[in-house]
């Protein structure tokens, strides 16, 4: 029984899961891109809701694949109705998404904002070498940004207020 139940159990999961994952795609393909991008803390919840049905799906005999299907339809309408009103309404968009953080600006680290970011000097640094650059005297900003990654720019880039108007911090 600890590793084999029965063939039923198999054959269960290889006719929910491939019927599963087909359902997935066609859904993923009709809501486009953005449900499973990576631009904000409820995208992620998105995408990782999609992985935890799509597992109770195959292996909990008690979920019926229309209602794993139903669960799918739910995280993919509520991220195309959060990612369409935050578009449209600005306190919806701020409620929903974090702003980028200015972490090191010319020469100095900015360290309330690491602080606050809870960001360690040496992942400032991770990105700067990710970046392709050997010394923080090359780097202009080092920005952690609303998906959690880091932007780095070097000095032969020169700022941009348009393009650093919603970085906290500059």
């Amino acid at each position: 029984m600890m590793f084999f139940g029965t063939w039923y159990g198999i054959y269960r999961i290889i006719v929910v899961g491939v019927l599963a994952y087909l359902s997935l795609v066609v859904l993923l393909r009709i809501s486009g891109k953005r449900t499973l991008s990576k631009m904000n803390a409820f995208d992620l919840v998105v995408t990782v809701g999609i992985g935890s049905v799509l597992g109770i799906i195959l292996l909990n005999k008690k979920v019926p694949l229309l209602e794993g299907i139903t669960a799918y339809l739910v995280l993919i309408v509520m991220q195309y109705v959060v990612a369409w009103l935050s578009v449209r309404s600005h306190l919806i968009d701020r409620l929903v998404k974090s702003s980028p953080t200015l972490l090191f600006y010319r020469d100095d680290y900015i360290r309330e904002m690491m602080k606050k970011e809870r960001i360690a000097e040496m992942e400032v640094l991770q990105a700067v070498r990710d970046a392709g650059y050997g010394s923080l005297k090359d780097v202009n900003m080092v920005i952690l940004e609303a998906d959690g990654g880091m932007s780095v720019i070097g000095k032969e880039k020169e700022d941009d207020e348009e393009v650093m108007k919603h970085v906290t911090g500059y």
